[in-house]
């Protein structure tokens, strides 16, 4: 890792199909290209995991993965990035838990706290969800939760029942 760069954590998922593209899981590989234009390095990918939709309802389900990242850029200008990422794969904010083509969030920013209105950190809900924290663990099973100080592995342990995932057999772009 660069000594000058953050590490990050990044959640993606979609349940829909981005324009030009066959699967929710290349939109999401796409989208995944577009970091580097803004300073965002990958420096490691989890597996692809299909997860229902979390609240359940009878949308489709989504294709997860969890990025470890690297950055010279301040939290929110990463945030930015996002948001802007996702706006050019059509993304629209319209409720909370909808189904969407790009879900990009920023899961940690190397471990800092924040609770703003503008930037939550560490994602608000991410211990409360497997399609974060099965990947997360792919990437960085020895992380820790920065305001809980819960192993990610207590993490898992503690997750409701209800919550329906499993890694993707083909994750090939076309599969």
């Amino acid at each position: 890792m660069n000594a000058s760069a953050t590490r990050i954590i990044l959640g993606i998922g979609a349940n829909l199909v981005p324009d030009g593209y066959k699967t929710p899981q290349q939109g999401c590989l796409a989208a995944l290209e577009q970091l580097v234009q803004h300073d965002i390095t990958i420096l490691e990918q989890s597996r692809w995991f299909e997860t229902a939709p979390v609240p359940v309802s009878d949308q489709p389900w989504f294709v997860n993965a969890v990025i470890l990242a690297e950055t010279a850029l301040p939290a929110a200008v990463v945030l930015a990035a996002l948001h802007h990422i996702e706006n050019q794969f059509g993304r629209t904010r319209n409720q909370r838990n909808e189904a969407r083509v790009l879900d990009i969030d920023l899961v940690d920013y190397d471990g800092m706290v924040s609770g703003s209105d503008e930037l939550t950190l560490p994602h608000p809900r991410m211990h409360e969800r497997a399609f974060v924290l099965l990947p997360l663990y792919d990437v960085v099973p020895d992380w820790v939760h920065p305001v809980t100080r819960s192993s990610i592995s207590t993490l898992i342990a503690a997750l409701p029942a209800d919550q329906m995932i499993r890694p993707m057999v083909d994750d090939a772009p076309d599969g």
